[in-house]
């Protein structure tokens, strides 16, 4: 599968991962044509590690992968969604979601 499509603005692009069951946004990562290449061909979510320069499977190390159903593109093919299965909490302060800390209700 060529991913090229997906790269022509920059090396890396967003990709948020989402829980297929409930909807909940879990995260966002950023991924290189290696990651995406990786998501497909393992079924689990790769990413690029902007801190470390390197690829990054989520859940190698805590055991929590995300198991990726579906993926999908915007309409600008410069974004990636994940629709996932988690095998359990997805941030690394053991939050199901990254997203837990409330700003503001509006």
């Amino acid at each position: 599968m060529d991913l090229k499509q997906y790269f022509q603005k920059a090396e890396l692009i967003p990709v948020v991962a989402q829980d297929a069951a409930t909807g909940q946004v879990l995260m966002l990562g950023y991924a290189n044509e290696d990651a995406l290449r990786l998501t497909i061909e393992t079924g689990t979510a790769w990413f690029w590690s902007r801190s470390r320069s390197e690829l990054w499977n989520k859940g190698s190390t805590s055991g929590n992968y995300l198991r990726v159903l579906e993926m999908f593109s915007d309409c600008d093919d410069d974004t990636i969604l994940l629709k996932c299965n988690p095998d359990g909490p997805v941030c690394h302060t053991g939050e199901i979601s990254c997203f837990y800390k409330e700003i503001k209700k509006i």
